[in-house]
């Protein structure tokens, strides 16, 4: 049994609440820097200042945007791991007080969806706790911006509906509202599971690397099938046009009820943030 301070949890997160919002991963500068290839005019433009922004933020220490978003904790706690000091959602809200406090990152959380009053430290946040073999902690923050989760979508489809019937639905949603999410976008697409699952899902498989392939060979077709699909609606950079709407579509899936196919789409903007710790 390994022990783990809940101190120690609280300023790893601390430390990632800032890094994250000022640091663009690697991954997705290189897809950027691939798409303003495809590009001229107008949408080459506007992807150059999107690297430039992510150079100044990186050098100044300032969030690569104003919106610092929803805190999203992704934690693989080892089964021989032991917290102590308190638990665990204690000590990640505590480390997110903090990091958005000290760090003068922006505050976008009410306590309540219709009093609307903001809680002051960008607490409480999102919390998916996995049990995992080992005796490590590892935390992976994902800060989620209003625009691009208000662009997500879910569909509880008949299984008739088949692939094809997916594939409607992610391009009718990314058309509706891609726009308004701050294109190029990174696509999350959850197949399966239930109502209360299939969000969650879409939302994990926007941890993954640009570049990477899906597990499935099956899937990872469909993943390139869709991004093809995406990048022909031309919404472009910022919605002005261009070959370049989305940097890659991710597909997780899981297994579901004979009488169901849910499907759901968790967008993700240009400024794709995300980083990992491990204690």
């Amino acid at each position: 049994m390994r022990i783990v301070k809940s101190s120690e949890i609280s300023d790893v997160v601390e430390r990632l609440c800032a890094e994250a919002n000022y640091e663009l991963p690697e991954d997705v500068l290189k897809a950027l820097k691939s798409g303003a290839k495809k590009e001229k005019g107008v949408s080459k433009n506007i992807i150059g200042e999107i690297i430039k922004n992510a150079s100044i933020a990186a050098k100044e220490k300032i969030p690569l945007c104003q919106d610092t978003g929803t805190a999203n904790f992704f934690i693989k706690l080892g089964k021989d791991a032991r917290i102590t000091g308190g638990n665990i959602y204690d000590a990640v809200n505590k480390g997110v007080s903090s990091g958005y406090v000290k760090n003068y990152l922006r505050k976008s959380i009410v306590s309540d969806p219709l009093e609307r009053k903001n809680t002051k430290d960008n607490t409480p946040a999102n919390i998916y706790l996995d049990i995992v073999d080992g005796d490590g902690v590892e935390i992976t923050f994902m800060p989620k911006g209003g625009g691009s989760e208000n662009a997500g979508a879910l569909k509880m489809l008949e299984p008739s509906a088949g692939w094809e019937g997916v594939k409607k639905f992610v391009l009718e949603a990314v058309n509706a509202k891609g726009r308004n999410a701050c294109p190029p976008l990174v696509i999350g697409v959850g197949i399966g599971g239930d109502f209360a699952s299939v969000g969650c899902l879409a939302k994990r498989s926007l941890l993954r690397k640009i570049g990477s392939k899906n597990k499935s060979r099956l899937y990872a077709q469909k993943e390139a099938e869709l991004l093809g699909e995406i990048n022909k609606l031309k919404i472009g950079p910022m919605g002005m046009g261009g070959h370049t709407t989305a940097l890659a579509v991710f597909i997780e899936t899981k297994p579901c009820h004979i009488a169901s196919l849910p499907a759901a789409v968790n967008i993700q903007c240009h400024s794709c943030r995300r980083k990992t710790a491990r204690i």
